[in-house]
This record gives structure tokens, sequence and C-alpha cells, in this order.
């Protein structure tokens, strides 16, 4: 999962841990001071409990998130040991938020019945933001299918480009199909979105997968690609050029550049969904939707071959036309 690019859509992350102490320190002062809630102890020390869990998981989030870390990357039986580098605030975030709402929503009903159409939308709330949290967490998976069952390669022994390789997801996942090729594992690694966004990560990734002498990192853009025209024989991108913002088209065109004819290029990206509204609520509608997606991978010159969806998000496979026979 790659996010390491021009644009850094994620550092406001901090003001939603604060919001989240806010709301904590709410709940184990102010809600158990009403007159209603005061006089049932099952309320008074739940809002308590609960605001004690929300201000002390924010809190932790905005110091690093080395609690939530040790608690979230549990090993898996049977599967190797890898960290992808999610930070906990994004996987503990949306279940904060749910707590956040279905406690306000008991408080509401408690003290004010008469406004219970609210009581109910916070409810409502509540329960988005749990399949928020659900969907979230499988990223923590390492056994998490990292790409669809599709063919984008031309054989075994090709040099496959993977643009914005994050912690290495990816690399790890495409390396493994290619028995004689290498990957270029690209990516800036100086985004806030993986925890140490670090190629440091990425090492450790490779060397524990077993696949390192098969993939190179490198240093680069999206959108200003290090590299000769006709380059690779096939690219991927999975979770990256979603997050360019206006660039979209010009990573899409670098990627045209350096793929030689006859190439395919897997892109995946989030697009306007239930899967990502339930993450990221009203914000995913900003998000370029598939026919957006469509209309600049043909103005960069690609053809669509195949596209899905996987794992909640959007893939098309895109081929760079032959050249046209020599007369």
């Amino acid at each position: 999962m790659s996010k390491n690019q021009t644009v850094h859509s994620h550092s406001h992350m901090w003001m939603f841990g604060i919001l989240g102490v806010i709301s904590g320190l709410a709940l184990m002062i102010y809600v158990p001071s009403l007159k209603p809630v005061s006089e049932v102890l099952f309320l008074f020390a739940g809002f308590h409990l609960v605001g004690a869990i929300v201000a002390l998981t924010s809190l932790d989030a905005l110091t690093g998130g080395k609690v939530l870390r040790r608690l979230t990357r549990r090993a898996e039986p049977g599967v190797q040991r890898l960290d992808f580098g999610w930070t906990p605030g994004w996987m503990i975030g949306p279940l904060v938020a749910a707590l956040v709402s279905l406690a306000a929503a008991v408080a509401l009903q408690v003290a004010l019945p008469g406004w219970w159409p609210l009581a109910l939308a916070l409810t409502l709330l509540s329960a988005l933001f749990f399949a928020g949290h659900v969907v979230a967490a499988e990223f923590l998976r390492s056994d998490l299918a990292a790409l669809p069952m599709v063919d984008f390669l031309s054989s075994d022994r090709d040099l496959v480009l993977d643009g914005g390789c994050g912690a290495g997801r990816t690399s790890i996942a495409v390396s493994r199909m290619l028995k004689h090729g290498k990957v270029i594992a690209l990516d800036r690694f100086d985004s806030d979105y993986i925890e140490g966004g670090g190629r440091t990560l990425l090492e450790r990734n490779l060397a524990a997968a077993g696949v390192a002498e098969r993939v190179e990192i490198k240093n680069g853009d999206l959108t200003r690609l290090p590299f000769p025209d006709m380059s690779f024989d096939a690219t991927v991108s999975a979770h990256a050029i979603d997050h360019l913002g206006p660039l979209e088209q010009t990573a899409l065109a670098e990627m045209h550049r350096v793929l030689k004819p006859g190439g395919r290029f897997l892109l995946a990206v989030w697009v306007p969904g239930w899967a990502m509204f339930s993450i990221a609520s009203v914000f995913s509608l900003i998000l370029t939707r598939p026919s957006g997606w469509r209309r600049m991978a043909a103005r960069v010159g690609f053809e669509i071959q195949d596209e899905g969806r996987f794992n909640g998000v959007r893939y098309f496979v895109l081929r760079r036309p032959s050249l046209p026979a020599a007369a």
C-alpha cells in the first residue's frame, strides 16, 4: 500500500486525535454531570469508562501510537511476519468515532428524549463508523491479497515498475510471480500515511518475504519518473495515484511513457463507494469516479483491457498499444 507521493492528504490526522481527546474528556466529565445520567449507576460508570477509552486511545495515537501498534500487530498463525506500517489512527480511529457517536446517542436519548430523531441519526452514524473500522482493519492483515487475479505480465522475466510502493505489499506480490524477472520499487518515502513511511520498513519487509534480491528500491516521484521511455515490460500502482489530486493524469501519462508498447499497467485506486464511504464518510465523494479514470487513461493513450472491484477498490488493466508494423 503506497501513499508516498506529491500530495499529502493525511497530515490532518492530528486534528482527529485532538477531537478524540476532547470527546473523551466530555464523556468522562460533562455527560456524567447531567442529572438523568448521574442518577443511574450503570450510565454514570459507563460514560466514564467509554470516555477514558476514547481519550487514552486518541492521546496514544497523537503521540505515535506505540501502545496501539503493539495491540494491532498481533502475529497470525502460519503467516509470515510483515509490517506494512499503517498508523493505528486509521485502524482504530473509526472504532473510536463509533463509540463517541453511540455514547452521544445514549446521552441525548436519556437527557432529552424528545430529541430521539437526532439520537437515532447518531446511532446510525455509529454503525457506519463501525463498518469503516471493519473495512480498515482488514488492511492490517499481512495475508491480505495485494492484487486482483488478472493477467498483466507478459512473462516471468518481466522488468516491472511498482509506482508508489510504500511498505512493499504490492512489490512482494509481484516479485513472487517473477521467477527470473525484477521489480523496481519506486517511492518518495516521505508520506505520513504509512507510519515511518520509509525505506527501512520496505527493506525489512522484502527481506522477511525472501524477495529482496528480486526488488530494486529507487527514490522517485510518480509525476516525474526517473526512467527513459519504454523501460518496463509491465507496471503496477496500487493506492498511490489516487492520492495525487489534479496530478493523477500526469502520473498516468508517466506510466504510459515508461511502458513498452504492448505492455500492461495494473492500476488499483479508491473510488466513491460504500467501502470508502464507511471509512471517510462524505470526504470519499471527492475521489475520482471510475468514469474519470477511464477518460484520463484514454487521454494519455491507454487501452482499457479489463476492470473490476477488488478489496473494496477499483482496478483497471491498461495496455499501451503496440507500435505499427514497419512498412
